[in-house]
């Protein structure tokens, strides 16, 4: 079952992706991106997409240029995550059928990621601007675009966060620390997916 969060493995080694990965899916988390300032991500994410086709929608975060999209779709992942609005890399994304979350913070960036094809929207850094700024932006976008809320987000406040219009989340390092386990991954995942509301 797909749950509403995208696990950001920020620092994942190739080493580590099947573990942790299998460890994320078997929580019921099943949309993975690795930032692209992590060790080797191209391999990590070449891994992951060839072993959970099917199973899992796997990407890159931190996907800054067009170049870095086609590089990422030729290792295998279908979903591209960015800390900013770039026009280019969104249509980029989009032309190559690949999902793209670009991250917004303003109506301006939100209605210019929306124009240039945005499947989901990244408010980032959520924490910074708090749930008013998801409300306040919520009453103005369309009502079947998704926002993620990135950055500060949790257990203790999902509940906050979807009744001010958020439809999903993405989580870092309160799930994945470079050397973690994939059983202590697996372990906060499954408290994650228990802590969203029914």
């Amino acid at each position: 079952m797909t749950q509403p969060i995208i696990a950001i493995l920020r620092g994942l080694t190739p080493a580590d992706a099947l573990a942790v990965g299998q460890a994320l899916i078997d929580a019921g988390i099943d949309r993975i991106e690795v930032p692209l300032n992590s060790p080797d991500p191209l391999e990590s994410i070449r891994l992951m997409a060839t072993a959970f086709a099917g199973q899992a929608t796997i990407g890159a975060g931190t996907v800054l240029t067009v170049e870095d999209v086609a590089r990422v779709a030729d290792a295998g992942g279908r979903m591209i995550v960015s800390p900013n609005a770039n026009p280019e890399v969104i249509r980029e994304s989009r032309r190559r059928g690949l999902e793209s979350y670009p991250g917004v913070f303003t109506a301006t960036e939100c209605f210019t990621a929306i124009d240039a094809g945005a499947t989901g929207l990244k408010l980032f850094p959520a924490d910074q601007g708090g749930i008013g700024v998801l409300k306040a932006l919520r009453a103005v976008l369309p009502r079947d675009m998704p926002v993620y809320a990135v950055g500060g987000v949790g257990p203790s406040n999902f509940a906050d966060w979807f009744a001010a219009g958020a439809q999903g989340f993405g989580i870092g390092t309160s799930l994945y620390k470079p050397g973690d386990s994939a059983e202590s991954v697996g372990q906060r995942a499954r408290e994650m997916v228990a802590a969203l509301p029914a």
